[in-house]
């Protein structure tokens, strides 16, 4: 069944799985790390949502600051809508308006209480997000979010360091294979 492989050198027979298992490596490693840096990305969301639920759950306006530009500001910011999804209060502008999810999540919201997403409101803009519904007198919504520039460096860097890592040790691993076996 195996036959086919006695056409081909030792070292390389050797070489072929330590090759599969480097790139399986590398590919878990890659993997991992870029989810730590994607879900990272919505903790000081995640705060300032349940922050302003609980504010707007005692009747006051957690929306309240400086106005932030999405597309060039790092700086985190609030939506708050209604029940009938209209905004109540932001602190955001895109394009001098204030942008507004796609209406499906708030009705995924509406079903499970919160969802986490990266929102795409324009091209190159890309905000990590964080949705929740209020409890209480006055239902709604409060959304977090955060332009994810910074993330998305460190992403690029990190497929840089991978793909290098790979590259070395299947370079390195051909060269002990052959010189060994």
């Amino acid at each position: 069944m195996f036959m086919f492989w006695r056409k081909y050198p030792l070292w390389f027979r050797y070489w072929i799985p330590l090759a599969g298992a480097i790139t399986i490596m590398c590919g878990l490693v890659y993997a991992t790390v870029q989810q730590n840096f994607r879900q990272s990305a919505n903790d000081p969301q995640i705060q300032m949502a349940e922050d302003a639920l609980h504010q707007l759950e005692k009747g006051e306006n957690p929306v309240k600051g400086n106005i932030v530009d999405a597309q060039r500001s790092l700086s985190p910011f609030l939506i708050s809508f209604d029940d009938k999804e209209k905004v109540a209060s932001s602190t955001v502008q895109l394009d001098g308006k204030t942008p507004i999810p796609p209406a499906g999540l708030f009705q995924f919201v509406r079903k499970v209480g919160y969802e986490w997403f990266t929102w795409e409101p324009k091209e190159d803009v890309r905000i990590a997000t964080v949705l929740m519904r209020t409890n209480g007198d006055k239902p709604g919504f409060i959304l977090a979010g955060r332009n994810m520039r910074e993330v998305e460096k460190r992403e690029s860097r990190l497929e840089f360091m991978v793909f290098a890592a790979w590259v070395v040790a299947l370079g390195s691993t051909l060269i002990a294979s052959i010189l060994l076996l």
